[in-house]
């Protein structure tokens, strides 16, 4: 475990693994440890950064400068670790990260995965509409009723509890996050930087609806699109297996070669998508 010193705040991060460069980014519930589903599967095969924004975890903010200095950390973390082009993986709020840095340094990007967001994306008329209805609808509800959905809080009481043990690290929530992305693009001129692109995102996301995320990468040509059935804000917690593999096949489309040849489940319990 490491600390990265930026002016007078820390930025803590971890490595793990070895092999073309992949960066996790949570959202407003998670930290570093969140993604440990993705950790042990990832890294099998490619070397994967985990990182605490400012505020959250392990990471301070002493001159609060919150969602304002995400891409510069993130820079600053790449640069650090001598990291030339990364995988970036964002969800929710982490996604906008991505977004935003790929908008600032195409350069740097490899491909992006932005997972159950619409982050740092200009929202056209009918994509707004959604989202203002869907956030005066969960407004009121609580951190843990916003992100998992509403199957998988019936069913797993023990990944339920860890989720608030590890959101409950953080001093930072969606109620005193502060800032501004560093960079906003409609999706046509995101669409430009011809960056591989995927959006993954559950079908029960309250916070970010399908129908807006189908919407919004309908205007991103050459991106694609998998929706993760039962599975609400947090598909790569909800549903990790379906979550990964969609992962790896998109790295493999996109020519991130790993150091093994295939780390697919190859599960055959996949639930059918019904309806």
């Amino acid at each position: 475990m490491s600390d990265l010193k930026i002016q007078n705040s820390n930025l803590h991060y971890r490595v793990y693994g070895e092999g073309e460069a992949i960066v996790l980014a949570h959202g407003v519930g998670g930290n570093h440890a969140i993604w440990y589903k993705q950790i042990a599967v990832l890294s099998r095969s490619y070397q994967v950064i985990v990182f605490d924004h400012r505020g959250f975890g392990l990471s301070t903010d002493v001159e609060g400068l919150g969602r304002s200095a995400y891409v510069s950390d993130l820079k600053a973390l790449l640069d650090y670790l001598e990291i030339k082009q990364a995988v970036l993986i964002g969800q929710s709020m982490g996604g906008g990260t991505c977004v935003s840095f790929a908008a600032s340094y195409p350069e740097r990007v490899k491909a992006l995965v932005v997972a159950d967001s619409l982050h740092a994306f200009v929202e056209t008329d009918a994509v707004k509409a959604i989202m203002d209805h869907a956030r005066s609808t969960t407004n009121d509800l609580s951190q843990i009723d916003r992100v998992l959905g509403a199957q998988f809080r019936d069913a797993n009481a023990a990944d339920i509890l860890l989720y608030g043990l590890i959101s409950g690290f953080n001093k930072t929530d969606r109620h005193t996050l502060v800032g501004q992305y560093e960079k906003v693009l409609a999706p046509q001129d995101f669409a430009s930087l011809k960056i591989p692109t995927l959006f993954i995102s559950g079908m029960e996301d309250l916070l970010f609806p399908i129908e807006a995320v189908r919407l919004l990468q309908s205007e991103v040509p050459g991106s694609f699109l998998v929706e993760v059935y039962e599975a609400g804000h947090s598909a790569f917690f909800e549903r990790p297996t379906e979550f990964n593999d969609s992962i790896l096949s998109f790295l493999a489309m996109s020519g991130v070669k790993g150091l093994k040849r295939s780390l697919h489940s190859n599960a055959p319990g996949y639930a059918p998508v019904k309806g």
